[in-house]
């Protein structure tokens, strides 16, 4: 009879049950102890916390908990700290600007070339005012840490006094090196190169206080790198001032007068080098004023936009902020996936992607305003937004490049290479942005199909927007489909985007770009757009400056144009493919007339070889920037500078019987050994023992040079020596035993 409250025999859920099998058990042998365990008992037995247990089809299925760092943000809003390189230095303050545009386009300038210049390099009167040091080819990324430099900060503002103005660039994004006066109100000002690299000054970003209201100031950049630039085309510095911001809610606008692009005669390792000079008057006295090559738009900027995502109620349900991994520096480098949530897994496979980037060159800020703009447009609540999100799976990657956004860099990331030269590389730790970025196009193909591939970038030496796509020639049914795109772009962004601007030729030099190499990997409509620094030449915006608005403008043209590419109703399609048709056949027909050649109407185009019509693309070329990352390249010299000339089995054999013969002086011995085989003996460290020639070195030091020049040599005197008679010193001119 059992007890109130007594348990039943059969083992309620988490209990172990003791069993014994008597088939298997011999009289007087022990009961065996046997542990029946259940998925149901996993809270009192199990004590790790990775695995969950999920209730499906009337049982509990266990998977793995999703790791903690695939959130790039929290809920919170919380921000991790960018992480520098530790010869970084890095001031505490932290920037911010507010975001603004005029109500009116701001006009480019004209210039005349006869603006003044100054000269350059000059001996006379100059006094550095601001200089930091940076980090320059030959040496190599090593590790990072918040905050850069451990330590105090240098004076970087040393020999200027109280007229002078205080320079500084030691913050995100920022970049100066130096800044040298050179007259009461004149600076000379030089850019600091990509990080381990001697190249790439384009991007400029600095601070000055103590401004003088109503005098005219002139800087003069000095160490540019470009032979061409849109400065030459009107293009203005963009100035920022705290006061105007804080009395009138003014933000970034430009500036700049006796504005001119030229070359300043100096050179670097043999490159030609040149200026940017203008002059301006600060609105305010004591101010604190930033200057900038484009609107900034830091990581930290990104960071808190992403938060704000993932605490707002409505866009989280349909934005998943993830880590797609993390950078050489160990910045987090975020991936958005932005759909509709799918109302059972059978509709899900159906809708098609869109793939997005953006920022892989560093200075190029354009292009994350216009990212911003794609974003708030597709994360918002209007029709098209909702039925994009209908339609497809973004993936978007924001900020491909954040250790060069975070230093200041104008191209290269940390490795000191072009990232948008390497998305075929095999080095997933050298270059993990890329490599991860085209591992996640892989995946994504696997799965379902990706209509667009768009890489958005800025470019230095063309007007407006405009694009960069891969033609489809050997495939006749797709022939001429990939200029349909930009096409449709050029007619829903018409005074910004220009469609005699895009290219669609597949260059060698560009290979490894990821717009070719995704579309090698099988997405039709591959393409880089690229948006100006400076202006509009087309239509009421002709010869003004776009603004933080207009670029967002172009983030939402490409959806609007989106909805028109895939729209189920192909009569826009067809329409526009015709209009590529016609537009083509009349570029035939004058470059035939420019050639001297007589037109033949009868001639289609699927005979000719369009992309041999086409003009390369005029982007920056970064041969120099391609191969290995810098610490793999000087680990390699550092191996062929340690590399040994091995001896002939003739050379070993002169060199035994030399040693081994009969006794001769030390000083002959040692004379003799030096001349005839100083050449084949590579230099022993101090105290460490030659493994081939058995020379020791006792001492090296000479008072005259400083360097290591006496070496003990430790010689064969036959079998009866004494070990003092074994090693000698040479001290000066003569031996001693």
């Amino acid at each position: 009879m059992k007890p109130i409250g007594e348990s039943p025999s059969t083992p309620s859920r988490g209990q172990t049950e003791v069993s014994r099998s008597s088939t298997e058990q011999e009289e007087g042998e022990e009961d065996v102890p046997t542990l029946r365990y259940s998925f149901l008992s996993e809270p009192k037995l199990l004590r790790t916390r990775q695995l969950v247990f999920a209730y499906h089809a009337g049982r509990h299925v266990p998977r793995l908990r999703e790791p903690l760092s695939l959130y790039a943000v929290t809920s919170s809003g919380s921000q991790l700290a960018p992480r520098w390189p530790i010869e970084c230095e890095v001031i505490k303050e932290q920037i911010h600007h507010i975001e603004w545009s005029p109500r009116e386009a701001e006009r480019l300038s004209q210039p005349s070339q006869h603006e003044e210049v100054p000269e350059c390099g000059g001996k006379h009167g100059r006094t550095v005012v601001f200089c930091i040091d940076g980090a320059r080819k030959g040496s190599y990324f090593t590790r990072s840490r918040i905050g850069g430099h451990r330590g105090l900060l240098h004076l970087a503002t040393a020999g200027a006094d109280s007229e002078a103005l205080i320079f500084e660039s030691r913050f995100e994004s920022g970049n100066l090196q130096k800044a040298v006066r050179v007259g009461t109100y004149d600076y000379e000002l030089t850019l600091r190169t990509d990080l381990y690299t001697d190249k790439h000054t384009q991007w400029y970003y600095f601070r000055v206080r103590n401004t003088k209201a109503g005098v005219t100031y002139r800087f003069t950049i000095v160490n540019l790198m470009k032979a061409s630039s849109l400065y030459s085309q009107g293009l203005k510095p963009l100035l920022y001032s705290e006061q105007e911001a804080t009395q009138r809610q003014v933000g970034w606008y430009r500036v700049g007068q006796q504005i001119r692009y030229y070359k300043n005669g100096l050179s670097h390792e043999g490159r030609s080098l040149y200026s940017l000079t203008w002059s301006l008057k600060f609105p305010h006295r004591n101010d604190t004023c930033y200057f900038a090559h484009s609107y900034p738009y830091t990581y930290s900027h990104l960071q808190r936009y992403l938060a704000a995502i993932a605490s707002d109620p409505v866009q989280s349900q349909y934005c998943k902020v993830r880590v797609l991994c993390h950078s050489l520096a160990g910045n987090i480098v975020p991936v958005l996936t932005i759909t509709s949530p799918a109302r059972s897994h059978e509709t899900s496979p159906a809708k098609k992607a869109v793939v997005v980037t953006a920022r892989v060159h560093p200075g190029e800020t354009n292009s994350s305003w216009v990212m911003a703009g794609f974003l708030d447009h597709l994360l918002g609540n209007s029709d098209d937004a909702c039925l994009l999100r209908d339609m497809f799976i973004f993936k978007v990657v924001p900020m491909l490049n954040p250790d060069g956004v975070i230093t200041g860099n104008y191209r290269c990331s940390l490795t000191g290479r072009d990232l948008n030269r390497n998305y075929r590389t095999m080095l997933r730790e050298a270059f993990p942005c890329v490599w991860h970025t085209r591992n996640m196009v892989q995946r994504l193909l696997e799965e379902r199909d990706v209509v667009i591939y768009c890489d958005f970038h800025g470019h230095s030496r063309k007007n407006n927007a405009f694009m960069y796509g891969c033609n489809n020639n050997e495939t006749a049914s797709l022939r001429f489909q990939e200029r349909i795109f930009p096409l449709m772009m050029s007619k829903n962004a018409a005074d910004k985007f220009s469609y005699q601007s895009c290219k669609f030729k597949v260059q060698r030099g560009k290979e490894g770009t990821g717009r070719i190499v995704m579309w090698r990997m099988g997405i039709t409509h591959s393409y880089t757009m690229e948006t100006t620094f400076a202006g509009s030449t087309l239509g009421p915006r002709r010869g003004t400056h776009f603004s933080i608005e207009d670029l967002k403008s172009l983030g939402y043209h490409f959806c609007d144009t989106l909805l028109d590419f895939c729209d189920p109703d192909s009569s826009k399609f067809e329409q526009c493919l015709e209009e590529v048709r016609t537009v083509l056949q009349r570029e035939l027909h004058l470059r035939w007339e420019k050639s001297g050649r007589e037109y033949d109407p009868n001639v289609s185009l699927c005979d000719m070889s369009i992309s041999d019509f086409e003009s390369s693309t005029s982007g920056s070329d970064s041969s120099e920037s391609d191969g290995p990352p810098a610490h793999l390249m000087r680990l390699a010299e550092q191996s062929r500078q340690k590399k040994k000339r091995l001896r002939t089995r003739k050379e070993r054999n002169k060199l035994r019987q030399f040693l081994s013969g009969p006794g001769l002086p030390a000083r002959i011995k040692h004379q003799t050994l030096q001349s005839r085989f100083r050449e084949q003996i590579p230099p022993a460290q101090p105290w460490i023992p030659h493994p081939i020639s058995t020379l020791s070195v006792v001492c090296a030091v000479n008072s005259k040079k400083k360097a290591a020049l006496f070496d003990a040599v430790n010689y064969r005197w036959g079998l009866n020596s004494t070990p003092g008679q074994k090693y000698g010193m040479v001290c000066g001119s003569y031996f001693l035993k």
